[in-house]
């Protein structure tokens, strides 16, 4: 007759009545293997340059790269520049988000609103904004106002859809419930509706600041005399290829810090959400 051997209770099973069971899963660093492709690309381009067989005149070597950046950065050329190309995109955000944000939520939310204006809106998001550079110039001239319309106009239309698109798809069953708890109009609208198109606002507020950023680029290409674009386009004139992608690494950089900020700012308003 077997005799069965008394367990000892562990402590998961010693844990009070009611508390959930603690979980095996330990919270992950990131992976590192993610760096073996990147590090090995880079390696892979110094050592082609290292043996002559990619031009420094096509493309220079990252340490070449890391060389050069280090000397417009002691020389003070790095850090103007950075500060013009942040002042014209701060400007052009701010007026640009203004406007989609006004627009989205005027025409989401009134029948009117939407009549009037998301006809114009819709016809003139589909012209290529990049081609109204010449008549920017020819209105406002070559100094900072069309650089900053430029960027101003890229970041309206992808916010005004989606502020728009936010307050059109909020569940009906949920202002419903909220006009059966006696809501009136403007606490639907504040503690339901504008809640409830929030994610999709901040989408549109990520898209935004990515094209703010490609419109900033595109437009300091244009009689720029100073910022990121015209430490480009000088040191295109001297074949400086190592300048112009240490350039084009700090707009890179830029775009995601930016990015980055948008999903820290998505992360503490949408902390709600179970996939957060």
């Amino acid at each position: 007759m077997a005799i069965s051997t008394p367990t000892t209770p562990s402590q998961a099973d010693a844990r009070p009545v009611g508390l959930p069971p603690p979980t095996s899963r330990r919270r992950r660093g990131p992976d590192l293997r993610r760096w073996i492709s990147p590090l090995a690309l880079l390696a892979l381009w110094q050592l082609t340059s290292a043996a002559g067989l990619l031009s420094p005149d096509l493309l220079s070597s990252p340490w070449t790269i890391a060389q050069a950046g280090w000397e417009v950065t002691r020389s003070g050329e790095l850090g103007e520049a950075f500060a013009v190309s942040i002042g014209r995109v701060t400007i052009g955000f701010a007026i640009g988000a203004g406007i989609g944000l006004l627009l989205g939520i005027t025409a989401g939310l009134s029948r009117w609103g939407d009549l009037l204006i998301d006809p114009p809106v819709q016809m003139l998001r589909t012209l290529p904004f990049l081609g109204l550079i010449p008549l920017f110039i020819l209105w406002f001239g070559i100094g900072e106002a069309p650089k900053i319309a430029l960027v101003a106009l890229g970041v309206a239309f992808p916010l005004y859809l989606n502020v728009y698109s936010g307050i059109r798809n909020v569940d009906d069953q949920l202002t419903e419930a909220a006009r059966v708890l006696g809501f009136n109009r403007f606490e639907r609208l504040w503690h339901v509706v504008l809640p409830a198109a929030v994610p999709q606002t901040l989408v549109g507020l990520r898209q935004s600041l990515g094209i703010a950023w490609l419109s900033l680029i595109v437009g300091e290409q244009v009689n720029a005399d100073a910022g990121l674009g015209y430490l480009i386009n000088n040191a295109r004139e001297f074949l400086r290829t190592d300048v112009i992608v240490v350039g084009l690494v700090v707009y890179a950089a830029l775009g995601l810090a930016t990015d980055a900020l948008v999903r820290l700012l998505e992360r503490r308003a949408l902390r709600w959400r179970a996939t957060n």
